[in-house]
């Protein structure tokens, strides 16, 4: 009798079992993308407030600057002698901090221009008020350049928060400017009572032009902060500014009191004028600290939004990540082989191999006697083999 060929198993086919993990691969590789895309863009928006924050430091270290030589300026007028050492201070603290952010900035030229000319004021008053006022009024015209250069190159001029871009634009632009222009208005107001009568149209209408010129933008700094109190969803914001504001809005308005002519005559009360001015400065040194403090705050509140933006991006992606080997591992990726039982195209029925039939000289065991062995015991009536022997034994 011919025995059964034993069952070959199928081999399994490779472009259905390569599917599954083309088919990860394709849902993986999106998924990365647009991951690794917000990830870098909301990075990206991070750059751009750390930036401004370089600005707000900067903008702090001139404020000690502008303040130091504005009073320079009104001592070299009247005849006093300059405060030297406090503007020599400033200047070193600022050459400090642009050593240090002046390139990412790129205001290390403008500095140094900066620098070289205030180092380059005399040492003592010069005979000549009106050189003294046009000589401090270059170094100042620089100093309001610099400020623009500083929001400009930061960013801070392109605020996208409405509270954060007022407060810039009033301390970075209006503050400096108001502080400059009160300065001259009150230098002025000086030079124009040693002038002789024939100059004194063409005095009166410089005058009227710097009334004009400190008045506006400290006016526009009031309007500034109001509309950053108004516009702002922080509580913080009002309680921190609204007292140093109505100081300075308060001081603002005697200011502009003390410019106007006397009752009936063309003239201005000089020395009532400088004392305004002084309280204006001293108001406005109270304030900006406290409105660049505001500033740091509200862009680090920002900056910790987006730290927590990056950190969903990336809990989003592990998560995927993790669902897709979970899914692996599970077999859904990687089915098993087709002919393992339990396998894919195999019943369990079909899996168990069928027993091979002996061939030759059988081994003898316990429960099967040798082919010397049969005889003898089948005629005591012993060794009876079972009937699926009985086919073999014909066949030898």
């Amino acid at each position: 009798m011919t025995a059964p060929a034993s069952r070959v198993r199928r081999r399994p086919r490779t472009p259905g079992r390569l599917l599954p993990l083309f088919l990860a691969t394709a849902l993986l590789l999106p998924v990365a993308f647009l991951v690794v895309q917000a990830y870098r863009g909301v990075d990206a928006d991070r750059e751009v407030l750390e930036r401004e924050r370089l600005g707000v430091e900067y903008i702090r270290a001139l404020g000690p600057v502008t303040e130091a030589l504005v009073d320079a300026q009104s001592a070299a007028v009247t005849g006093q002698p300059a405060p030297r050492e406090r503007l020599d201070q400033a200047v070193e603290s600022a050459a400090a901090v642009d050593a240090r952010i002046g390139g990412e900035l790129s205001t290390s030229e403008r500095w140094a221009g900066l620098r070289a000319k205030l180092e380059a004021l005399p040492e003592r008053s010069l005979t000549n008020p009106e050189a003294a006022f046009s000589a401090y009024g270059e170094v100042t015209d620089l100093l309001l350049s610099l400020h623009g250069k500083v929001r400009e190159t930061s960013g801070l001029i392109r605020d996208s928060g409405a509270d954060s871009y007022f407060l810039q634009d009033g301390v970075g632009e209006e503050m400096p400017e108001a502080m400059v222009a009160a300065g001259r208005l009150a230098d002025m107001a000086v030079l124009i009572e040693r002038r002789p009568a024939a100059d004194r149209a063409r005095s009166l209408g410089e005058l009227s032009t710097l009334r004009f010129a400190a008045l506006q933008p400290a006016n526009d700094l009031v309007n500034n902060l109001q509309s950053a109190v108004d516009s702002s969803t922080s509580t913080e914001l009002g309680a921190s500014v609204l007292a140093p504001f109505d100081v300075y809005q308060q001081a603002v308005g005697a200011m502009a009191a003390a410019a106007q002519p006397a009752s009936g005559t063309d003239t201005v009360d000089a020395a009532r004028l400088a004392t305004a001015r002084e309280q204006a400065q001293e108001a406005a040194i109270q304030l900006q600290p406290v409105i660049l403090d505001e500033i740091d705050r509200l862009l680090l509140d920002r900056i910790d939004q987006l730290d927590r933006e990056n950190l969903r991006i990336l809990g989003a992606g592990a998560t995927v990540g993790l669902l897709l080997t979970l899914l692996a591992a599970s077999g859904w990726l990687f089915p098993r082989r087709a002919g393992v039982p339990g396998g894919a195209g195999e019943s369990p029925t079909s899996a168990k191999p069928e027993p091979t039939p002996p061939t030759g000289r059988l081994e003898p065991t316990p429960d099967r006697p040798t082919n010397e062995q049969l005889p003898a015991l089948q005629a005591a009536g012993q060794g009876r083999e079972p009937d699926r022997w009985r086919p073999f034994d014909a066949a030898r």
